[in-house]
């Protein structure tokens, strides 16, 4: 390894800001796609023939290949031992090629070919868009899923010292402003050319997205060679190995966190995918209307996370802003099921979505840039793709059970809705009490969090920012 620089890249506080625009743009494009069909459900419904199983199915497809095949693991340990930049770069390709199977499985191409054929044969309960739109989106998880730990080790890389939780919670929402943008422009995109332009017009975004995780490359280049580092692993005491995942399994910090994460998370963004069609239910919507209603679910985020990042980097408490967010998340799911439709208005329906975005800002502001307290940084990369691939487990049964109760509890309506009844719909009140459920499960684990991280000395309640 060669002497480091005196003056470092990262020391310049213009330099490390523009290296998180990058990288946050691109984040901000993936969560575009991630969503882009999530207010098209009832169109997904009644042109593709996609029941709310199918529905759950495909926002659990997201996950499938990170679950059963490990890739985050993988993609943990391809971080950590070939870096960042190659790391970002097959995250983005990655992504780029499943969305545009996502894409094809949506075009009057792929209905009129063999393929779609070929996959008819099997399953047949299961339409062929809906297959191959599966596969689609699970090569674009594991793109999505790889980019989101190699994006949180970059911030470690560039702001550890400095504002690392305000970069993070910064990202955050530039992330959520996706999710803000997604429920505004989908349905126009769908109102243009339908459920299959929509997704192309995402694809688009992710094709962009990709060239500023290309342009950042070379500020990270420049980091090394100021750093001295000649390649990956160039110093063996700080190598990772394969061994020190038991490390990571065996930490009980990282074990209490990563619970919460999965409980947290299983709340949220299987909600996202309903959430625009319960509201069209409750309050006789229309699906534009209600998608943008829904629009306002990440603007506590992203008014409040850059703050709550910051207010960590310089007072702390970490812990209890996970147990606040728990307690925000469960009330606000137990609003949405329990306050009798009579009652339910649009007033309450975007103040309880504000809470549930405020819930959003506080756990994951808090969650992201405490890991780093709990482990080292040579493994951090490994840590960060194992509890995301604990989170995916979640985020992979979550929506698939969501999609299975609602049509269990709704019997008939599905049937209804295919063949055109215009008055069908759903009763959301079984779902969202199973969402209210994980966030009450999330307060004891965050109380099982703050008994562990007074015990461990983790300084979870201690600032980030180093005086």
């Amino acid at each position: 390894m060669k002497e480091k620089v005196g003056t470092l890249l990262n020391d310049s506080p213009i330099a490390r800001w523009i290296a998180l625009a990058l990288i946050a743009s691109t984040m901000f494009f993936a969560y575009f796609f991630v969503d882009v069909v999530a207010p098209l459900q009832k169109d997904m419904e009644s042109i593709y023939k996609w029941s709310p199983e199918v529905f759950g199915m495909l926002g659990g497809s997201e996950f499938f290949l990170n679950v059963f095949a490990f890739f985050l693991i993988f993609s943990g340990i391809i971080l950590d031992k070939m870096g960042i930049r190659f790391t970002l770069i097959t995250s983005g390709l990655t992504m780029v090629i499943g969305a545009s199977l996502k894409f094809y499985a949506l075009t009057t191409g792929f209905a009129e070919s063999g393929l779609a054929n070929t996959l008819g044969s099997f399953l047949p309960g299961i339409p062929a868009s809906a297959k191959l739109a599966f596969f689609g989106f699970s090569i674009f998880g594991i793109g999505v899923e790889m980019a989101g730990i190699t994006v949180s080790k970059t911030i470690v890389k560039w702001f550890k010292g400095k504002e690392m939780a305000l970069a993070m919670g910064l990202e955050m929402a530039v992330a959520r402003l996706g999710v803000f943008a997604v429920f505004r422009l989908s349905p126009i995109f769908n109102e243009a050319g339908g459920p299959s332009h929509a997704v192309f017009m995402g694809l688009a975004f992710l094709c962009i997205g990709f060239i500023t995780f290309f342009i950042y490359t070379f500020m990270d280049r420049k980091l090394d060679k100021q750093m001295g580092v000649t390649s990956v692993g160039s110093d063996p005491e700080e190598e990772f190995k394969v061994s020190d995942l038991k490390k990571i399994f065996t930490n009980p910090g990282f074990l209490a966190i990563a619970g919460l994460c999965v409980l947290f998370y299983s709340a949220i963004f299987p909600f996202q995918k309903f959430a625009t069609d319960m509201l069209v239910s409750k309050l006789n919507l229309d699906m534009k209307t209600a998608a943008a209603y829904v629009s306002y679910f990440p603007i506590g985020a992203m008014i409040l996370t850059p703050f709550m990042g910051a207010f960590l980097d310089f007072k702390g408490k970490g812990a209890s802003m996970m147990l606040y967010g728990a307690i925000l998340l469960t009330i606000s799911h137990l609003i949405f099921a329990l306050v009798p439709s009579d009652v339910f208005n649009v007033p309450i329906a975007i103040g309880t979505i504000v809470i549930l975005g405020t819930a959003f800002s506080l756990v994951p502001a808090s969650m992201w840039p405490s890991l780093p307290k709990i482990v080292e940084d040579r493994y951090l990369g490994s840590a960060y793709g194992s509890i995301f691939w604990i989170q995916n487990i979640g985020l992979f049964a979550v929506p698939i059970l969501i999609g299975w109760a609602l049509n269990a509890s709704n019997p008939g309506v599905s049937e209804q809705i295919t063949a055109g009844i215009v008055d069908a719909k759903y009763n959301y009140t079984i779902p969202e009490l199973i969402f209210a459920a994980f966030g009450a499960l999330a307060i004891i684990l965050s109380f099982v969090l703050k008994s562990v991280d007074k015990k461990y000395g983790y300084g979870l309640e201690l600032p980030n920012k180093k005086k």
